[in-house]
């Protein structure tokens, strides 16, 4: 009877430990503004200055550009893409991470918070920039077009939000290829205001990051693919779609960053569409552009497969 009453006083003690450790309802908020913050971290290390802008109404400095959350900009999207997507993968991967920690509807109060942040800054940065441009036609259109690309990556973070925190692994590892991917332009802007003595001009630190960062995306698909394993029909199509999009969302990237950041199509949509398709169909053709990383990310996820492999046999 002794013996059974300490088994019971040290579950307890334990059932105690554990709730004392758990989150509150406001300490799951911070995480979620937090992962926000750690999204935009690029930008704020930027400054917060509005890029120039083709369409501005006044001639402007680049230093006397009023401040935004977000650089709208032809020559920026992918980037909003990056600041929007990580921000929202961070946020996710505390979920997952914390979830035997998380009060009641935790996990919504997080995505929630990260939520308010990042259309809070679409919001104002929209506000400011259309105060700003030029009243005319082109102005509006390319407001709604910059616009549309910060809210088109805010439903692809809330995807990716929840795949990385709720789903089974086969779908958290989509999740974490959506992330994965958008993380390279994400790692550019935030080396690049650390590394702007070493570099100078923006054009040459970022031909030197599209040479270096197009491997972190390989190597964390890989990471996450021998994490997740092949052990059902749900994994195998997670990791087909995971390798898919290693393959073709850098080819986009390309192919967006050509089109929409040259002047020479900027008063032509058709003629900057097929410019567009005609890069994405090179890029995503080209077998020195395209089979590389996919090599790296395999040969990643059998060595991670294999050492899990061997940590299982080992604990048995």
């Amino acid at each position: 009877m002794t013996r059974a009453a300490e088994v019971d006083r040290s579950a307890a003690t334990a059932g105690e430990s554990s709730a004392s450790r758990r989150l509150t309802v406001w300490m799951s908020a911070l995480l979620g503004v937090g992962a926000a913050l750690v999204g935009l971290l690029p930008w704020l290390l930027q400054g917060l200055r509005l890029p120039l802008q083709n369409l501005w109404a006044l001639e402007t400095a680049p230093d006397e550009m009023p401040f935004v959350l977000l650089p709208f900009s032809q020559y920026a999207l992918t980037t909003e893409i990056g600041l929007m997507v990580v921000g929202a993968a961070v946020a996710g991967l505390l979920a997952r991470l914390l979830r035997s920690r998380m009060p009641r509807r935790g996990v919504l109060v997080m995505f929630l918070s990260l939520i308010v942040v990042q259309l809070g800054a679409i919001v104002q940065t929209y506000v400011v920039v259309q105060g700003g441009l030029q009243d005319r036609s082109a102005a509006t259109f390319y407001l709604a077009a910059v616009t549309g690309v910060a809210v088109l990556a805010m439903l692809v973070g809330i995807a990716v939000f929840w795949l990385i925190a709720r789903a089974p692994h086969a779908g958290a590892l989509i999740g974490y290829a959506m992330a994965a991917v958008a993380l390279a332009p994400w790692l550019g802007e935030l080396a690049h205001p650390l590394t702007n003595q070493q570099f100078g001009a923006v054009g040459d630190f970022r031909r030197w990051a599209a040479s270096v960062l197009r491997w972190v995306p390989a190597i964390l698909v890989g990471l996450a693919v021998g994490w997740c394993g092949i052990r059902s029909v749900g994994r195998v199509i997670a990791v087909l779609v995971s390798f898919g999009l290693l393959w073709i969302v850098p080819a986009l990237t390309t192919a967006i960053s050509h089109a929409a950041g040259s002047r020479v199509y900027a008063n032509d949509l058709p003629e900057m569409a097929s410019a567009g398709l005609g890069v994405l169909r090179q890029a995503a053709t080209m077998p020195e552009i395209v089979v590389p990383p996919l090599m790296v990310a395999a040969a990643v996820a059998v060595l991670v497969s294999v050492l899990m492999q061997r940590r299982s046999a080992t604990v048995r």
